[in-house]
């Protein structure tokens, strides 16, 4: 829901720019903020007439990583999936020009529909709520088949060497996030735990993954979708700041996450995602074989490396809010409870490690086995 301006706005330069490159939004326009959007401030902005639309922009002050908040990434890729068969909004404009309202912008269409924050997705029967969960499954395989060419986005990023990149990418944001002091505390965030035993196994080729190149989302899960407000369907796909090229892995484990901890203490909201709690939920087999089915590509083998990374990536994300916390950047109200967050997910991140590097042994050693009888 969309409530009070944390972060306030110059309406008046904003009007005077909408008003010249969108003129389909009829001015003034009342504007408020949505209390989700961690890392870029995200408004609902309500025109004279009476429509709606959604305005995201870069937060703000020096920026903690360089390559975080990117809307112009956002706004490129939302545009260019116009053409596809990926539901997303309409992109209306992008302005670049800081002296408008102080950092980079765009807006998009408002869409109409449920954004649920509880995977188990509370509220619909039982077939509703299994065929929502496929649909969403349905529609990240669509996202992974887009012929990135075709779209416009073959520049978007690179085809190859995802997972390296990301190791790269992270491993240095995390250490700049744990440099960062707290402008009240003077004490810096911190790294996280096991960081250095952490990377080192990632970037071991032993147990990395066969590389592939789709076009990704970078934050898939069931809260950045919008479903049609009376059928079992998303409409749109939200939040594309962490879209690239990379490996299409990355999405699904996302999406699965809710499985993947579901059985941990230390994540208390989710102790009855379980098919037996939850009529018509799915289970993680479920969600793999619609994946397979429509991508053409079997994930499973490589599922315990990709849970382990997803750890360490979100893990990065907790730390970066813990920055921006840190600076008071933030731009969630949520920011402080989430940014608290980064040391248990530091700590399941280092177990998920141990799981993946315990699994691919194992499996090394039942092949040559198997060589040797024959």
């Amino acid at each position: 829901m969309a409530g009070p301006v944390r972060q306030p706005i110059d309406l008046q330069a904003l009007e005077k720019y909408i008003e010249k490159h969108v003129p389909e939004i009829k001015t003034p326009i009342d504007i408020k903020q949505f209390g989700f959007g961690q890392s870029n401030p995200t408004y609902q902005l309500l025109s004279s007439n009476g429509q709606k639309y959604v305005m995201r922009k870069k937060p703000p002050g020096k920026l903690v990583s360089k390559t975080a908040h990117q809307v112009e990434r956002e706004y490129r890729v939302i545009h260019a999936l116009e053409r596809t068969d990926v539901p997303v909004p309409k992109a209306y404009c992008l302005c670049e020009d800081e002296g408008v309202i102080g950092t980079p912008f765009y807006i998009m269409e408002f869409l109409d529909g449920r954004i649920i924050e509880d995977p188990g997705i509370p509220g619909v029967g039982e077939e509703e709520r299994r065929e929502m969960w496929h649909d969403a499954i349905r529609t990240l395989a669509k996202l992974h088949r887009v012929d990135v060419s075709e779209a416009g986005l073959a520049s978007f990023g690179k085809a190859n060497g995802f997972y390296d990149r990301q190791i790269k990418t992270f491993g240095t944001i995390s250490a700049a996030q744990a440099s960062t002091v707290d402008v009240e505390t003077k004490k810096p965030v911190g790294q996280i735990p096991h960081i250095e035993e952490i990377l080192g196994f990632f970037r071991d080729k032993r147990y990395q993954p066969k590389d592939r190149g789709t076009l990704v989302h970078g934050d898939y899960k069931i809260d950045n979708l919008v479903f049609h407000k009376t059928e079992p369907r998303v409409i749109g796909i939200l939040d594309w700041e962490m879209s690239t090229i990379g490996h299409p892995l990355s999405d699904l484990v996302n999406i699965l996450s809710p499985h993947t901890v579901r059985h941990e203490k230390k994540f208390a909201s989710l102790p009855q995602f379980y098919e037996e709690n939850i009529a018509g939920l799915p289970s993680q087999s479920d969600l793999i074989s619609w994946y397979r089915e429509i991508s053409g590509w079997d994930p499973e083998p490589d599922l315990p490396w990709g849970v382990a990374f997803g750890f360490f990536r979100n893990t990065c994300i907790y730390q970066g809010i813990a920055a921006r916390w840190a600076v008071r950047q933030a731009s969630s109200a949520k920011a402080e409870v989430h940014a608290q967050a980064r040391w248990p997910m530091g700590e399941l991140c280092w177990k998920f490690v141990g799981l993946a590097r315990k699994g691919k042994e194992e499996g090394e050693k039942e092949n040559e086995k198997e060589k040797a009888k024959l």
